[in-house]
């Protein structure tokens, strides 16, 4: 069970800091006055005011000993009492009488039976969807709170949240079991047999991990998707069962070995065994999804640097080829010139076919000379190949040794689109049948439908078709186009995983039209806008021509505000100098804050936020390690890699 530390069980404190002296047990002048009306004793008149501030911060009452003493002392000093007067009853009677006068002031009903009440419906309300023992018992102090009833102690709470949270985890559990057939129990039972050979079974194999996005990976890991799948379709044994607590059973399962499953009862080992499946077959495909998009990412990062590696070594071409061209245009030049520079005195311009074939001879010798105009061309052709930011062609290069996995993928992966365009799904669909296709083209058209690419740019257009073949698609091309695509939508959100959790459909997790309407009136009297459709736009409509109103009003002295060919342009600000008082109020601070040595700070920020109540084992059971406080600061505060931690759990250990 969980410990009162991962609470929000009202307690004091180990360290009470003057500030919450002052602000939570410092008595008013108005209680000093009412409790002196009541009491005829000192040590009866320190007890009763003791006992108000420790109830108004609690909620229950304390035994005036575990009263810590500086609230006592502090509580002395505004009553004027000298150190010798003790806060003690007389009798039980006494004490009984002086709760009895504090919930009267309060306004607190001391009623256990409604309490525990009030609290096992909270527990059970809450324990349907939370499962940690710390959270119930939060819950169940937040509507005791709310109700106005004095706190029973933690213990029955603990208790109380302890076996509702039992009952109703059963029936979760016999749910789950009527759903499954002999074939399928037996089935998930084998999943722990230990190999004689490897003295491993498969059941490790549901808590591995995806690994690198390798191709080799993703092969392994699309194979192990298709393994578990095969199990059975664990959603239809989920049905009705809160995904919380699928998520806290299969924890539960994934913390022990195959050896400490065998210990469990058999209705709960099939049951553990079910969650896990189906916990490991939405996280494989959580990862498969990501691997696949990781990989895209790697063959169009694979893609860019052969084009830039080939694009720097044209770069000398593309040189050559412009010497070459200035040395024609030079030697073009020089054959028209001689019709005017060079002819005999009196004759006439020289006929032009003369011109022309002094011309060709001249382009033609200095393209010889140049290496050839078949050297030339290919060399033109490599440049313009590499001329301009297109790296996509070489995408289908690297593209083929993934061809085959990713085929597999789109057989494994249910893909659903969350909006209403489907281009590129329907794309997949088309290139799925298409698959075994091995010419160079393919038809763009399904049964007389052309394939929509609408979603493709322009440089994935210029090298999906081909100019000569206007009826077909560069297959490989088309590939790797719609691939990459699919990952950009799977990232995007506009295409989802059925059965995943990370790529799921966000939008069927939204609240439907129905659940609205009930709320919809409450929620706009809470915001103040109307309820009604024809209300609503006049008020919008109000609000923007009132601010458009006082835009316009104030734009002429709006420095920071432009209009730029009918668009408004908001101008980016310069810093100012740091004025005189600012660095004198900073240099004022500095010198009030002391230096703290790092222990101490880690020590008072632990006592003070008591931030280690968070920590511990997801089952919210107590941790079964020495120095809780220590462990868990030194783990916040101080371990800043994976390295560390591992360090400091040795050196603590």
């Amino acid at each position: 069970m969980a410990s009162i530390e991962r609470t929000a069980y009202p307690r004091f404190k180990r360290t009470v800091t003057a500030r919450e002296l002052h602000e939570l047990f410092t008595p008013s002048v108005g209680e000093i006055e009412w409790a002196k009306g009541l009491t005829r004793s000192a040590e009866h008149l320190l007890a009763l005011v003791v006992l108000l501030k420790s109830f108004q911060r609690l909620g229950y009452f304390p035994d005036l000993y575990e009263v810590p003493v500086v609230v006592v002392d502090h509580v002395r000093g505004y009553l004027e009492m000298g150190a010798e007067v003790e806060a003690a009853h007389e009798s039980d009677r006494t004490a009984e009488r002086h709760r009895a006068w504090i919930r009267q002031r309060v306004g607190v009903v001391r009623d256990m039976g409604q309490a525990r009440k009030l609290a096992e419906q909270a527990i059970h309300g809450a324990v349907q969807t939370k499962d940690n023992p710390a959270d119930l018992i939060n819950v169940a102090l937040e509507e005791l709170v709310r109700a106005g009833l004095e706190l029973p102690g933690y213990s029955t709470l603990e208790e109380m949240a302890g076996r509702i949270r039992e009952e109703v985890n059963a029936g979760f559990h016999a749910a789950i079991l009527a759903r499954l057939g002999p074939f399928e129990r037996e089935r998930l039972l084998g999943l722990l047999r230990v190999d004689s050979a490897s003295r491993r079974s498969r059941f490790d194999d549901l808590k591995r991990p995806a690994g690198a996005a390798s191709l080799s990976r993703f092969k392994e890991h699309l194979i192990h998707l298709i393994w578990m799948d095969e199990l059975g379709q664990t959603q239809g044994w989920m049905v009705e069962v809160p995904t919380a607590k699928v998520a806290h059973f299969a924890g539960e399962a994934k913390e022990l070995d195959a050896g400490d499953m065998k210990k469990v009862a058999i209705d709960k080992r099939v049951v553990l065994l079910a969650c896990l499946l189906h916990t490991a077959r939405i996280r494989g495909r959580d990862e498969l999804a990501t691997m696949f998009c990781k990989r895209m990412a790697r063959l169009h990062k694979q893609a860019r640097e052969r084009f830039e590696a080939l694009r720097e070594a044209s770069r000398v071409e593309a040189e050559r080829l412009v010497d070459v061209f200035g040395d024609v245009l030079v030697g073009v030049r020089e054959a028209l010139g001689v019709s005017e520079n060079e002819q005999p005195a009196g004759a006439g311009p020289d006929p032009i076919e003369q011109i022309w074939q002094r011309t060709g001879a001249a382009v033609l010798a200095t393209l010889n000379e140049a290496g050839g105009v078949e050297d030339l061309s290919r060399a033109h052709e490599q440049v313009t190949a590499y001329h301009g930011d297109n790296y996509l062609p070489f995408l289908e290069k690297f593209y083929r040794r993934s061809r085959s996995v990713l085929f597999d993928l789109l057989d494994v992966l249910v893909l659903v689109p969350t909006t209403s365009d489907r281009t590129v799904l329907d794309a997949a669909e088309f290139l799925k049948a298409n698959r075994r296709r091995v010419g160079e083209y393919i038809p763009d058209h399904a049964e007389g439908e052309p394939v929509d690419l609408s979603f493709a740019s322009e440089a994935w257009t210029n090298i999906v078709r081909d100019r000569r073949r206007p009826s077909s698609l560069v297959r490989r091309h088309f590939e790797a186009c719609v691939f990459s695509y699919l990952a950009s939508e799977l990232r995007a959100g506009d295409i989802a995983v059925d059965g995943s959790e990370s790529y799921a459909n966000l939008t069927e997790q939204l609240l439907s039209w129905e659940e609205c309407r009930p709320l919809l009136a409450e929620y706009c009297a809470e915001v103040g806008l109307p309820n009604g459709a024809a209300e609503f736009t006049g008020e919008l409509r109000r609000k923007l021509t009132e601010t458009a109103a006082g835009v316009n009003a104030g734009f002429p002295a709006n420095t920071d505000l432009d209009i730029v060919d009918g668009e408004p342009v908001l101008k980016r600000r310069k810093g100012r100098q740091r004025t005189d008082s600012a660095k004198t109020l900073e240099k004022l601070l500095l010198s009030r804050l002391p230096e703290r040595p790092i222990l101490d700070v880690l020590t008072r920020t632990a006592y003070r936020t008591e931030c280690f109540r968070h920590f511990g084992p997801a089952s919210g059971s107590d941790p079964k390690i020495r120095d809780t406080v220590g462990r868990y600061t030194l783990l916040a505060f101080c371990a800043r890699s994976d390295s560390d931690r591992i360090g400091l759990f040795a050196c603590s250990a």
